[in-house]
């Protein structure tokens, strides 16, 4: 799948270098690519942004008195007419080449930096809190009253929009608005780490969350309890959720946002890391008419993005589908998603009674955290429906165990529970800068055990031979000097078969689960994840990390 769409992307890039070099031609215009380049800051203010988003044209390099530009229409004699204002005002000699309008709208976000746009918004605050000053003399206004007279014009309005949508750009999944003794710090998390990447003035923070508070239709003036609220924003013509929840400190309210971007956190099987047998296993028990896939793993290892993934594959017009949430992160056309509330006694529970005299084909539970949830849970698997659910163990084996535990009937877990599938998160490589090293003699004897314990039908699949290569991150524009972008997840699977259910029903252990499972070609999570960082997926050592913690 990923090599289709890499393939279907290149194809486009490549018919419109075509077009574009074609009608250069034509014109008589010199053709720039501009694909993956950096233009300098001083050279992109020879054109204010305004300009060049109008006219579509970007200044590409200055030298010598000459100022070389793009232009997506080099036809287009009002935007020659602006250029030649422009460059007489500079007293610079314009020199005109035909662009890609793919290249002219990559440069274009090369004008928006996070701190330059917000130090703007700031400057334009500043005078607008003068202004009111002027207006209502200090006695009769305090300044509290002014910071919230002005959350709803246009400075603040432009701070928060400009941090959501760079929060979206940069591909956050989580915006922190943090205030401390003397400042606001704004962080971000990218790919499961967070970094700073702004920091406000302490006089605006209130303004700021009181600006958020109302997008989200929360209290402005209810700044002692925590309060939980959602809204939604276009940006980039996509539409993007904010799950936004705020929480009193010691030096004021803090207010956390999940950013929620179905073109990111709506994925197929093979954007998540799925591969070979795990995939198999996966869509096995998937065409299964009836009975329950668990998906285990620590918080934050993407599990409830696997149980989407899943949902859209069998999101179909004859199926009815209703889930149990807690939140709803994601909204899916075509299924019937229910939010649990706690304080009104609508559980996971209560909840899926509920759900069980609505017709469903197909049920998605949030997580399975009491015995109640469990025993419906497999009640609804051997009464004909899918169910879908989340659990918390180390492993694919513990599933079953953990099921006991919570008092789910040895008995009953063969008919009912069809595959447990293990995560864990882990970064990715950067395609741009990756590194191809030998793999040293401790990596290279962690290969070789790890492959030797295969079965042996995997066995006679692998195609890596010594000396083993493995990769290193390096660190690029591309990946903001990471060496990494984007997350995959690491799997394994234990799909139930005659052997297993002979297992649960006589010694449900987990060395006895877990040695079954090896006989039938389970890939543990160290397996699966030696097996990406050979494909240069990930890092050897990220790898390591990952499965030991």
């Amino acid at each position: 799948m990923e090599l289709q769409n890499f393939d279907k992307m290149s194809n486009h890039q490549n018919k419109e270098t075509e077009e574009v070099q074609k009608r250069a031609k034509e014109l008589k215009v010199p053709f720039a690519d501009l694909a993956n380049k950096d233009i300098p800051v001083e050279v992109l203010k020879e054109i204010p942004e305004e300009a060049a988003a109008f006219y579509q044209l970007i200044p590409i390099k200055r030298d010598k008195g000459i100022l070389e530009v793009g232009l997506v229409n080099p036809d287009d004699l009002k935007a020659r007419e602006a250029l030649r204002f422009i460059a007489l005002r500079s007293q610079l000699e314009p020199k005109i080449f035909i662009i890609k309008p793919t290249d002219f709208f990559n440069v274009l976000k090369q004008y928006r930096s996070l701190r330059g746009e917000v130090e703007k918004a700031l400057k334009e605050l500043e005078q607008e809190l003068k202004i009111e000053e002027v207006k209502a003399p200090a006695a009769k206004i305090k300044p509290e009253e002014l910071v919230q007279k002005i959350t709803a014009e246009a400075p603040v309005t432009k701070i928060v929009a400009v941090i959501l949508r760079h929060a979206t750009e940069g591909r956050a999944s989580d915006i922190h608005i943090e205030p401390t003794e003397d400042k606001v710090r704004i962080r971000f998390r990218v790919d499961g780490g967070l970094r700073t990447s702004l920091f406000l003035p302490k006089e605006i923070h209130s303004a700021v969350i009181s600006r958020i508070k109302i997008l989200s239709n929360l209290k402005i003036d209810e700044t002692r309890v925590p309060q939980d609220g959602r809204f939604h924003t276009i940006i980039d013509k996509r539409k993007i959720d904010f799950r936004v929840s705020t929480l009193p400190t010691v030096s004021g309210e803090k207010a956390a946002l999940r950013v929620l971007d179905p073109s990111i956190g709506l994925k197929g099987f093979a954007d998540l890391g799925l591969f070979g047998y795990n995939l198999k296993a996966l869509e096995a028990a998937i065409e299964k008419p009836f009975g329950m896939i668990l998906i285990t793993g620590p918080t934050g290892s993407g599990k409830t993005t696997t149980l989407y993934a899943i949902l859209n594959v069998l999101n179909q017009e004859g199926v009815n589908i209703i889930s149990l949430e807690d939140p709803v992160e994601y909204y899916i056309e075509g299924i019937n998603q229910s939010q649990i509330r706690p304080e009104i006694n609508y559980s996971f529970a209560s909840g899926l009674r509920s759900i069980l005299r609505q017709d469903p084909d197909v049920i998605m539970v949030g997580e399975i955290r009491d015995e109640e949830t469990a025993s419906l849970a497999i009640h609804a698997a051997l009464t004909g429906h899918i169910v879908l659910s989340t659990l918390h163990t180390n492993n694919a084996v513990g599933v079953i165990p953990r099921l006991i535990d919570m008092g789910v009937g040895a008995f009953l877990l063969p008919s009912a529970l069809n595959l447990a599938v293990a995560q864990r998160l882990i970064k990715r490589l950067c395609e741009e800068c990756k590194k191809e090293v030998s793999a040293s003699p401790q990596i290279t004897a962690i290969i070789e055990e790890e492959l030797g314990k295969l079965n042996p039908e995997h066995k006679k699949k692998i195609v890596w031979k010594k000396p083993y290569k493995v990769y290193q991150a390096q660190g690029c524009k591309f990946c903001a000097n990471k060496g990494t972008k984007g997350r995959i997840a690491l799997f394994e699977v234990v799909l139930m078969t005659p052997a297993l259910e002979e297992i649960i029903t006589k010694n449900p252990t987990e060395a006895a689960i877990e040695e079954e499972a090896k006989k039938q070609g389970m890939v543990t999570m160290r397996q699966d994840g030696v097996f990406k960082a050979l494909q240069g997926i990930i890092s050897f050592e990220e790898m390591l990390k990952a499965v030991e913690e």
